[in-house]
């Protein structure tokens, strides 16, 4: 089955493509889409980021022409699509989702009710929890994840993704909406047996080597402006792993709603045009059912609103010669 990056809420969509047939070489370049056809607007995404509000609206002008004349747009179809934007820094959200965390304290012997108490207490009083991601661990929202040789519980997490619009630092959770210029797709593969290195017990987690492996963040396919999506908090995540029902959850059961999370990692760090800040993942990944991604898998990931990913899960292969 081909891959087809689904619809989008909105008039209009941005998003970074390939076109594998042109003459010279692999021409990538940044894409307005709208119903179903693409119109070239540039080499990157960045610079409308940079320019916030001015680009939005000549980005609607240029949608709005769609329909009197097609000229300058093309099919989405015979278009490679990959990730939206190329962030400078990726913050990751984790135990960000109340069901999830409760479960993951039930299956380890705890009380359900001690843990919905203790979920209550940090949604309160308790800061999210947050750790960096690499840049060269995105892939296509319909590229191969190669699974690599070290590990063997690979699994997945699907996240709703902000992308900064405007330079943020020390921003309130009142203010943080208007720091967010949309929104995208992003699953975080984790391989479970090399989270903790039994030779560091003290130091903890290696999210290097569990996280952050090629091909580990298939992100995508669209850059969905925030204005299109009233709240954020009312989408739903839903994977299915070779064709089963995985993760299906409201973006509601958030601990730390979207503005606590923006408003706290602009606290740590600055963040800037492109940035990602990975949201959480809700409850159903491969820990929770005990199936883990195995060469030939296939992940289908939707998000309300944000468009599909589909990815096929192939075994890394090494140089001879290395």
């Amino acid at each position: 089955m081909a891959y087809s990056p689904g619809s989008h809420a909105g008039p209009f969509a941005v998003g970074m493509f390939a076109d594998d047939t042109a003459a010279v070489g692999q021409r990538e370049f940044a894409g307005l889409v709208a119903e179903g056809r693409v119109r070239a607007i540039g080499d990157s995404t960045a610079p409308l980021l940079a320019d916030g509000d001015a680009s939005m609206r000549r980005l609607a002008e240029l949608a709005g022409e769609l329909a009197g004349d097609a000229a300058g747009w093309r099919p989405l179809d015979g278009l490679r699509v990959l990730p939206p934007v190329r962030p400078g820094q990726i913050l990751q959200s984790g135990a960000n989702y109340r069901r999830h965390v409760i479960d993951l304290h039930v299956a380890e012997g705890g009380d359900r009710a001690e843990a919905e108490a203790i979920m209550d207490a940090r949604a309160a009083d308790g800061e999210p929890y947050l750790f960096a991601g690499l840049p060269s661990a995105l892939c296509g929202p319909g590229d191969d994840v190669v699974l690599p040789i070290e590990g063997t519980k690979h699994d997945w997490e699907l996240e709703i993704a902000v992308v900064i619009g405007r330079p943020a630092r020390r921003v309130s959770p009142g203010d943080a909406m208007r720091y967010i210029a949309g929104y995208t797709i992003c699953n975080d593969i984790t391989t479970r047996d090399l989270v903790y290195r039994p030779d560091l017990d003290r130091i903890g987690t290696d999210w290097i080597r569990a996280k952050n492996r090629p091909t580990f963040l298939p992100t995508g396919p669209y850059l969905v402006p925030a204005a299109f999506i009233p709240d954020p908090q009312d989408l739903m995540i839903t994977l299915r792993h070779n064709g089963v029902v995985r993760q299906d959850e409201l973006a509601k059961d958030m601990i730390f709603d979207i503005p606590r999370l923006v408003s706290y990692a602009s606290a740590l760090v600055p963040l800037a045009p492109s940035d990602l800040l990975l949201t959480g993942s809700p409850a159903g990944n491969g820990a929770h059912w005990g199936v883990f991604l195995a060469p030939g898998d296939v992940m289908e990931a939707e998000i309300t609103g944000l468009g599909r990913q589909r990815n096929f899960c192939v075994s890394e292969r090494l140089d001879s010669n290395a």
